[in-house]
């Protein structure tokens, strides 16, 4: 019972070496990061600002651009009221809670170059500081497009993968570890490479190790994905997980690392997608419902949120091994 031993292979530990995890975290996160920190770096080191605002989530980009440009008007609101108000020409709030809302108004059109010219600056101080504002605002809205432009056009992969890694009837009276996927996208992916490697902790001299193993695929390329792929590692003798059950991913604490490479004709580049399962997320006897179906014309119409469905079965017995 257990993992078959196979021969150490030091190209196929993905970077993360031997050392073992604790508290069943991911090597890999789902959505594809490394479960990586990393410290050191000075409080000033500006080198990751410009990935983590081309990588951060849309909704905390907005939230970003929309705070530094209030930050931006209180700032100069604040600076207006503090020089004299009088200086604005056009201010018609009578209370200072009033003069304050329209030296924000007065910034707001300043740093956005608008300028309606109901109010504008009077004398040299008021003036010096709507120039320097207007210029900061060219700058902030120039980065801006240009942090959008980058956004919409790095390219990138929209995979859905199945929530679960399931054990299946397969072929012969065999079984094999399954996991389904379809692009979320309507560009169409070419030439397809898809790797599975199994991680898992063995202890070796009386220490725990982390091992790697890149599982054979039943298929591990297609030229086109059209509709889903079913990307299937056959139970066979050559299997590492051949005499593995369940109860032996959870001891070893197992984890699949999914990598996917396609061409993506829309960007006319390549594109990459990663995922994990972990050993809690493996279904022992399950099958993959259809995720496709046809329309009455007699169109295929595939339905992303099928992917991850399956009908639970019985597996079939091996002759060496009830599971």
């Amino acid at each position: 019972m257990g993992f078959k031993k196979t021969k150490f292979n030091p190209e196929s530990d993905l970077g993360f070496g031997t050392q073992a995890v604790t508290k069943n975290q991911r090597l890999l996160n789902q959505d594809g990061s490394v479960n990586v920190k990393r410290t050191g770096l000075s409080f000033f080191n500006t080198s990751n600002n410009y990935h983590r605002l081309i990588t951060m989530r849309w909704t905390h980009f907005w939230l970003l651009v929309l705070a530094g440009y209030l930050i931006v008007n209180l700032l100069f609101a604040t600076i207006y009221m503090s020089i004299g108000i009088e200086k604005l020409i056009g201010i018609q709030g009578h209370t200072t809670w009033e003069k304050f809302w329209d030296a924000f108004f007065f910034s707001a059109q300043t740093v956005s170059t608008v300028g309606y010219g109901h109010m504008y600056p009077y004398g040299m101080l008021a003036s010096t500081v709507s120039a320097i504002e207007s210029m900061i605002g060219l700058l902030a809205f120039a980065l801006a497009t240009g942090l959008l432009y980058g956004r919409f056009s790095r390219p990138s992969a929209r995979i859905v993968y199945s929530k679960h890694m399931i054990v299946a009837p397969y072929l012969n009276g065999q079984r094999a570890f399954m996991f389904r996927f379809a692009n979320q996208r309507r560009s169409t992916l070419i030439d397809l490479e898809v790797e599975v490697n199994l991680s898992y902790i063995e202890v070796v001299d009386g220490k725990p190790t982390r091992r790697f193993v890149q599982l054979e695929l039943e298929r591990k390329r297609v030229s086109l994905l059209s509709l889903n792929w079913t990307v299937v590692h056959p139970l066979d003798d050559n299997s590492p997980l051949k005499d593995v059950t369940h109860e032996d991913l959870i001891k070893a604490e197992a984890t699949f690392a999914i990598l996917l490479k396609a061409f993506d004709d829309t960007f006319s580049q390549t594109v990459h997608s990663r995922t994990s399962y972990q050993y809690d997320e493996v279904v022992w006897g399950a099958k993959f419902k259809p995720a496709f179906d046809r329309d009455e014309q007699g169109g295929i119409v595939l339905d992303l949120s099928r992917i991850g469905e399956y009908d639970k079965v019985d597996l079939p017995v091996l002759v060496k091994q009830l599971i």
